[in-house]
């Protein structure tokens, strides 16, 4: 069994991840600090929007695996392989471009992930019955 589609959204999002732990990566260098932030509040934000990155991408991914293992149609796939990989780059932009505080493109990202776990999940679910 191929799961081509999986495969594309995986590997978009791995690039997401190396993106942002590369920011995090040129913070510590430039600022010398060796782990942690340093106490700097910018490098907190880097640290915690290549971690969020982290905590939920793997869950969705997860999720999309199993749906197109259990068939569910390309379309379907693509829109929500998609749509995880515009929020979560709409999240990083709002987390960072807020310096940590309210953004709108965090507020949708984080709501957009959200919804794409939802309803992958609510498929899953569906799909055994």
């Amino acid at each position: 069994m191929s799961v081509e589609i999986t495969a594309l959204y995986s590997g978009l999002c791995a690039l997401l991840v190396l993106a942002l732990a590369f920011n995090v990566v040129k913070f510590r260098r430039g600022n010398k600090v060796g782990i942690g932030d340093g106490g700097d509040k910018l490098g907190n934000v880097l640290i915690r929007t290549h971690a969020n990155a982290i905590e939920y991408i793997p869950l969705a991914l997860i999720l999309l695996l199993v749906a197109e293992i259990n068939g569910l149609s390309a379309i379907w796939l693509h829109c929500l392989g998609g749509g995880l990989v515009f929020a979560r780059i709409l999240h990083a932009i709002g987390l960072v471009g807020g310096k940590g505080g309210y953004h709108k493109g965090r507020f949708w990202g984080t709501l957009l992930t959200w919804v794409v776990i939802v309803v992958l999940a609510l498929i899953n679910i569906v799909s055994v019955f």
